[in-house]
């Protein structure tokens, strides 16, 4: 498999969606995109705030920019803060570096995309993003 095509990514999107409601997190809103970080799906459940999809997005990319999971990104951030706030002002602010962005990969490692989830805490965040994209059968890298 090289790509996630739309049965995997609404795979990924019901099953992080399912973990949430099982972790009874708030509402979230789950962002999928693809190796060149292109939008393949987008869900918000009923009842994220206004600008959750933008969070989720920039979680997404920031981890599929530096090719490594947000967490890793976030850890990063408090020894190089001079340069995650240059790629964040690079990127015009679509880089989130805290948890909840994770990369997509297949079983030889190589980098399919990545999803990002907001709505509760980024730990919680990130427990869903990998319950989902491990619910279809493929390797979830927070970077931790």
């Amino acid at each position: 498999m090289n790509q996630l095509n739309l049965e995997i990514c609404q795979k990924i999107a019901d099953a992080a969606v399912a973990s949430a409601r099982e972790l009874n997190l708030k509402p979230i809103c789950v962002m999928i995109l693809d190796g060149r970080a292109s939008l393949r799906l987008c869900v918000n459940e009923d009842g994220t705030s206004i600008d959750r999809h933008r969070v989720a997005h920039g979680k997404a990319k920031a981890a599929l920019s530096l090719g490594m999971g947000s967490r890793a990104l976030g850890d990063r951030a408090e020894v190089q803060a001079y340069f995650i706030d240059a790629v964040g002002r690079m990127m015009d602010g679509d880089f989130i570096p805290v948890p909840g962005g994770v990369l997509v990969k297949d079983s030889t490692g190589a980098i399919l995309g990545a999803v990002g989830i907001s709505g509760d805490l980024s730990d919680n965040d990130e427990k869903a993003a990998v319950a989902g994209i491990e619910a279809a059968g493929l390797i979830a890298d927070t970077g931790a």
